[in-house]
């Protein structure tokens, strides 16, 4: 018995190692119960410490499969009406799939080959038995209810993707690796469709790069609206979310708890509200950067975040946060086109190529954006409270169109100041030489009659290095030009000769 306890059970070499499709099975199952509990628990608690609880354990062990439910986006219904309710609490989702993946990615490393039943398969077997057993018990009913075959559907396909996912990051070399290397090969190849001049040569990997820095750039700045609004409402004394926290330590503590959960929704309505479009919460509502149009909304602490109704003004300011998130794309994509990250051989590219990676690299972030969005949103309630988050495509087209107006002249600029006018790529760490030739001296008289124009005395000194000589090389040049002409006129008008006259 001490020998049993003392080892973990599914990573026993003798039985259960000698039947690994039965250890990934219950891989699964310990999967999905370990993501219950993390929900079944704070529930149960709190319908323990609630002084007048109306429901049963039965009831509080129901409400924690509903949750358990919406955190893998199944819809379940709420209250006598049937009212859909499908916001998704993202926090949740996120502990499910890095669950999922971490036990498709062990199922994969803990032993050789294996029937073509083991390894995800029965991982994912065992995680929707869970489900199943979940989805009926909250069938019956009660406040919330689940809807059988809808949710049962969405459960098997986010765990069927996280899975795989993890299994894959094990072995690279599966048909779902395979079927993930065609596709990244196809969308790579729809740049050598192009024209060669508008060509990004081996582009693909610093457009997804540059997609996911500006990605990561607008959800800090959704994170920093969300913030700045906490600490604004905590400064002018609490306001509405004060309001709610004096209904006993069981009441705080459950909003608390849903707070949190959905604190990534909030950061990703902020992030739209950054670009323009920004949100709604309910029907006819609307909470963008221009205005606010608000009317009776639930009350919870995150809603006492919303600005008050009335024209946008000083939040208009909120716009240059995209303008921000996008600097550091167009750096990537400037340095990629000046063939610091190209391939061997592939050289820089042309300003037109450069400026049709930036584009790629908006339309993938818009694509992203468009599926955040509508993740993050969903509803409440029937009726009014039916449509709550961003719109998907407004958000999309947004984001796109702001990283393509920031990317595209920004990569172009990069690229300039990292090449020569020649095209020559810089050394690493070193800046490119001027292949301008820049006057310092005039040495003699000029001679306005001299085949050269005037500037036939001007000594052209070696190159300078740096950004700045390339920047003022052509001013320079032309004032002495302008210098050494007004000299020659100046000798002209005096009667004097120049040395060769």
């Amino acid at each position: 018995m001490t020998q049993l306890m003392g080892r973990p059970l599914l990573e026993v070499p003798g039985e259960l190692g000698g039947r690994p499709v039965l250890a990934d099975l219950l891989a699964g199952v310990r999967t999905a119960l370990v993501g219950l509990a993390l929900v079944g628990v704070p529930v149960l608690g709190l319908w323990i410490a609630t002084p007048y609880a109306d429901s049963d354990a039965a009831g509080a062990t129901r409400l924690a499969g509903a949750l358990w439910l919406l955190g893998h986006g199944a819809p379940v219904l709420r209250g006598g009406a049937d009212a859909p309710l499908t916001l998704t609490p993202l926090l949740l989702g996120a502990l499910m799939v890095v669950r999922l993946y971490r036990a498709g990615a062990g199922a994969a490393s803990r032993r050789g080959l294996r029937s073509r039943w083991g390894g995800p398969v029965a991982v994912w077997t065992g995680y929707c038995a869970v489900a199943v057993g979940v989805v009926l018990h909250c069938a019956g009913p009660g406040p919330f209810r689940s809807r059988v075959l809808p949710d049962l559907l969405v459960v098997g396909l986010l765990a069927g993707l996280s899975t795989a996912a993890g299994f894959r990051s094990v072995r690279p070399e599966t048909a779902f690796a395979r079927f993930l290397r065609s596709v990244a090969v196809g969308t790579g190849s729809w740049f050598d469709r192009l024209p060669p001049d508008w060509r990004p040569v081996g582009g693909m990997p610093a457009v997804c790069r540059a997609a996911a820095a500006a990605g990561a750039g607008l959800v800090a700045a959704g994170g920093l609206l969300v913030a700045g609004a906490a600490v604004l409402d905590a400064m002018t004394g609490g306001g509405r979310g004060m309001a709610l926290l004096g209904r006993g330590p069981a009441a705080l503590s459950g909003l608390l708890l849903l707070t949190v959960l959905l604190l990534p929704n909030a950061v990703l309505w902020g992030a739209a509200y950054a670009l323009g479009p920004g949100f709604e919460v309910g029907a006819g509502t609307l909470v963008s950067p221009g205005g606010t149009e608000l009317g009776a909304v639930p009350e919870f602490p995150l809603f006492a975040l919303l600005p008050q109704e009335g024209p946008g003004g000083w939040r208009l300011a909120v716009l240059l946060l995209p303008l921000l998130a996008g600097l550091v794309p167009a750096v990537l994509l400037g340095r990629a086109a000046a063939g610091r990250r190209s391939p061997v051989g592939a050289g820089p590219w042309t300003p037109a190529a450069t400026a049709v990676a930036a584009l790629a690299a908006a339309l993938l972030l818009g694509a992203g954006a468009a599926a955040l969005g509508w993740l993050s949103g969903g509803a409440l309630a029937a009726g009014r409270m039916a449509r709550l988050g961003p719109v998907p495509w407004w958000t999309g087209l947004a984001a796109a169109g702001w990283l393509a107006a920031v990317a595209v002249p920004g990569a172009l600029l990069v690229r300039h100041r990292a090449l020569g006018p020649a095209g020559v790529e810089c050394a690493d760490g070193v800046e490119c030489a001027d292949a301008v030739e820049q006057a310092e001296a005039v040495e003699g008289p000029v001679d306005a009659r001299s085949p050269a124009g005037g500037t036939a005395g001007l000594v052209r000194p070696a190159p300078r290095r740096g950004v700045h000589a390339r920047l003022t090389v052509p001013v320079r040049r032309r004032a002495l030009e302008l210098r050494a002409r007004t000299h020659a006129l100046v000798r002209r008008l005096s009667g004097q000769r120049g040395p060769t006259g």
